[in-house]
């Protein structure tokens, strides 16, 4: 799987803030980049599985010149065994295809702020409406220590109760390949769903700004409105 150096890795979460980051990141107005969206289908078939394909979109976003900026994976979701064996096979994919030049990844994440401590909430509280943490995982680069300069780190004791999530952090540390995990907590409350179109608008506008794309509110807007509508006609197909 050929990506640019820089690769956000998303997948389609239950609350749907992949999906919302995803197709929020646009190209800078003027800038002559490109938008360019397509598929990927990897087997497991070497680990045991044969029905199941570990498959997403990818994202590209080219330059004028034709060169690959930056590069969005969007991985469908995957329950256990199959969710660590879908993230080794793109991680391996990604590896494989980039040789030494290996990209640096950035992996955001959204937890419910009630499960961190207060303590912890206010001090990513850094000229935001809402708490950002950033943490480095592998190779110590310039590259790297840029991307997550001015946000503190997330406590040692953040609860990762989501599986994809948490192979990645696994995987990425022993490929040792380069990476940014992004924290932004959000109530997690059915009635604060302002407050989530915000937080993951800080995250969009930080993931923006760090790797020269676009952030629009406007998509997040549309999302988030798609999944309440989607939520409701599953509750009434329920009592019909």
């Amino acid at each position: 799987m050929r990506v640019a150096s820089k690769v956000i890795f998303l997948y389609r979460d239950a609350n749907g803030f992949g999906t919302a980051i995803a197709n929020s990141l646009k190209p800078n107005p003027n800038s002559g980049s490109k938008r360019i969206k397509s598929s990927f289908d990897l087997s497991l078939e070497r680990y045991g599985i044969h029905d199941t394909k570990a498959s997403g979109n990818i994202i590209d976003f080219v330059d004028a010149q034709g060169a690959t900026q930056v590069t969005i994976l969007l991985m469908q979701n995957y329950e256990p065994p199959i969710a660590g064996c879908a993230v080794n096979e793109v991680l391996k994919s990604i590896t494989q295809e980039s040789g030494t030049n290996r990209p640096l990844l950035m992996l955001p994440y959204i937890v419910s702020s009630s499960k961190l401590e207060q303590k912890v909430r206010n001090l990513g509280k850094i000229s935001r409406n809402f708490p950002l943490y950033g943490i480095k995982i592998g190779p110590d680069t310039d590259s790297i220590a840029s991307m997550v300069d001015g946000l503190p780190k997330p406590p040692s004791t953040l609860p990762i109760h989501d599986e994809i999530l948490a192979c990645l952090l696994q995987f990425v540390r022993v490929l040792r390949l380069e990476t940014v995990f992004l924290v932004a907590p959000t109530s997690g409350s059915n009635t604060a769903a302002k407050q989530e179109r915000e937080v993951l608008s800080e995250l969009g506008e930080f993931l923006a700004s760090r790797v020269g794309l676009s952030f629009s509110k406007e998509c997040v807007e549309d999302d988030r409105v798609e999944k309440a509508n989607a939520s409701k006609e599953d509750w009434r197909a329920l009592y019909g």
